[in-house]
């Protein structure tokens, strides 16, 4: 009986990485082609104001932008105040309220940053700043340019 049993050939068990370099250049190129950069296309104009003292916002991901101002026309032409959330302008600010508060759902730790062009008029971004309290969208950031020493 004790010769019935034969002890077997040790087989490898190394896994061939001889490839993995040409796989990882080819799914890396892969992302590269299909990923889409997305740029917002602002239709209001937005000449913002300067300031002196300024902070950075580091984590650009928890940021949602509304822009304030001056609505571009054809022929370099501006129209009357409008606000832009993302890339669609809002006609009735009560949308507002809706719009933000579902990000701030999404998004719990959402910051909103307005960028108010310089002309804009106060009550349009005081009434913008009154739907964003309702929504419960508290974190406000005001955007402007850093003013150059003189």
């Amino acid at each position: 009986m004790a010769g019935h049993f034969q002890k077997k050939t040790k087989t490898k068990e190394d896994i061939p990485t001889a490839s993995l370099p040409d796989i990882i250049f080819m799914l890396l190129i892969f992302f590269m082609v299909s990923t889409v950069l997305r740029e917002t296309t602002v239709q209001v104009r937005t000449a913002l104001p300067s300031a002196e003292a300024l902070t950075k916002i580091d984590q650009k991901r928890l940021v949602s932008y509304i822009y304030i101002g001056p609505r571009k026309l054809d022929g370099n032409r501006l129209g009357e105040t409008g606000v832009q959330i993302d890339d669609a302008l809002v006609e009735d600010l009560g949308n507002v309220r809706a719009i933000m508060y579902r990000k701030l759902l999404e998004q719990p730790r959402l910051i909103v940053s307005l960028k108010v062009d310089e002309t804009s008029e106060m009550g349009m971004v005081l009434d913008v700043q009154q739907e964003l309290r309702e929504a419960g969208t508290l974190r406000i950031n005001y955007s402007s340019k850093r003013e150059l020493p003189s």
